[in-house]
């Protein structure tokens, strides 16, 4: 081997640790110091990869390689991306792209299902957040970056991809063949389950979710004002810090909705809400599960401690950190933790989540037959009274299978009939 590419390297690098040394041996190292022991031994292992491994390994990739386990090894979400890879996650945050739908995330060294993505192929074919992902079309993800795998998944429309998934509760791991599309994610999603009660479904925190969610409320309103609100974000991966706040901010008219700290002072930001609130006081119930996210955790927070919003369902997944994307001059990008959220009254989400106010399991209501009783408006000429009402079949039908929406339903309901009391008492 020449003496250029790896003695350079060490001499480049050698001098700088060497100029750092204290002049006495007792004074502390400062922070920004080099080991210039750990450096000679990252110059000792790279000259013997060169040497002794068996296919040969240019400078350029173990370069790479290095700087993708450095940032790997800091946690489950700092990344080094390849141009590819960095145009990829630019793509997502625009909201569309070619792949399955699937948000994933690494949980104790493993591949895992964060949410699949409303309408989209995962979401289809049944898959649920905290699925293990062992394999992509045979290949292992035992020793894939989080980055590798998403790259995997996604590719041209209409081509097949095989995920093995491993569900808790299952002995065998089970095969799923999905179809590639071109994932146009529409985030926001709004309908009336019953008159005045509205149903509000964010799917994950594009750029443009909070001007949505703003629509959509009008949209519902438009026959009459609401008496009850649905905010359903469930297997909602997350996504736009701004975005979350400017949701948080519809149903908020002050306050704090959410802070950050990190170690550097511009990491350190907080967000409160603007009197501009166009539903500040619908009475709200907001769904959350288990594939609930970073920024749909942040809205499910700030609701929750400023006591705008009863909190429902099981407890949210607990990705409460921060990563800024910083292109780098080679046209690749650095994904990189650099702080922590914080709710309004001081707690972390990360690795904790958002309890719900009411736990509510997934399910489905089953009515028993003895309940299916003749009443005076089945029978045949009946005369019709002034306040009847005949719920549409569709919907009765999708609040038996979605138990949660139900059982939010119902609690906007009984929140309504205490309040028209306690006015009347007032």
């Amino acid at each position: 081997m020449s003496v250029t590419p790896i003695k350079y390297f060490l001499a480049r690098l050698l001098p700088v640790a060497l100029l750092a040394l204290p002049v006495q041996a007792q004074t502390p190292p400062p922070d920004d110091e080099l080991p210039v022991e750990d450096v000679q031994t990252f110059v000792e292992v790279f000259e013997r990869i060169k040497r002794a491994y068996v296919e040969e390994v240019d400078d350029s990739t173990l370069l790479r390689n290095a700087m993708r386990g450095m940032l790997g090894e800091l946690d489950p979400h700092s990344a080094y991306l390849g141009r590819e890879e960095f145009e990829s996650l630019k793509e997502s945050t625009e909201g569309q792209f070619g792949g399955i739908g699937i948000e994933v995330g690494m949980e104790d060294g493993q591949l895992t299902v964060i949410s699949p993505i409303d309408d989209t192929p995962a979401q289809r074919a049944g898959l649920q957040s905290r699925d293990v992902i062992l394999r992509v079309d045979g290949k292992s993800t035992d020793r894939l970056s989080l980055q590798e795998a998403v790259t995997l998944m996604r590719g041209e429309p209409g081509t097949e991809v095989e995920i093995t998934i491993l569900r808790s509760g299952e002995q065998a791991p089970r095969t799923v063949t999905l179809t590639r599309e071109i994932i146009r994610t529409e985030s926001v999603r709004s309908e009336l389950l019953e008159p005045r009660y509205g149903y509000l479904r964010v799917s994950q925190f594009q750029s443009r979710t909070g001007e949505q969610v703003r629509s959509a409320i009008a949209s519902l309103e438009s026959e009459a004002p609401l008496e009850g609100l649905v905010l359903d974000l469930r297997n909602n991966p997350g996504g736009v810090l701004q975005s979350a706040v400017a949701v948080a901010d519809v149903f908020l008219d002050s306050g704090l909705i959410v802070y950050t700290e990190g170690r550097l002072p511009d990491s350190d930001m907080s967000f409160s809400a603007s009197a501009d609130t166009p539903a500040s006081d619908v009475p709200m119930v907001v769904l959350i599960n288990g594939g609930s996210a970073s920024a749909a955790e942040i809205v499910a927070g700030a609701l929750q401690d400023q006591r705008r919003a009863v909190v429902m369902g099981t407890d949210s997944f607990g990705k409460g950190s921060v990563q800024q994307v910083m292109p780098l001059g080679n046209g690749d990008g650095l994904k990189l933790t650099t702080a922590l959220y914080y709710t309004p009254n001081g707690r972390s989400i990360q690795a904790q989540g958002i309890e719900p106010d009411v736990e509510v399991v997934r399910g489905r209501l089953e009515v028993a037959e003895s309940s299916e009783q003749l009443r005076e408006a089945d029978l045949e000429g009946h005369l019709q009274g002034n306040g009847e009402k005949r719920m549409q079949q569709e919907g009765s039908e999708r609040l038996r299978e979605d138990y949660q929406l139900g059982e939010a339903l119902n609690l906007l309901k009984a929140l309504n009939v205490l309040g028209q009391r306690n006015a009347a008492n007032g």
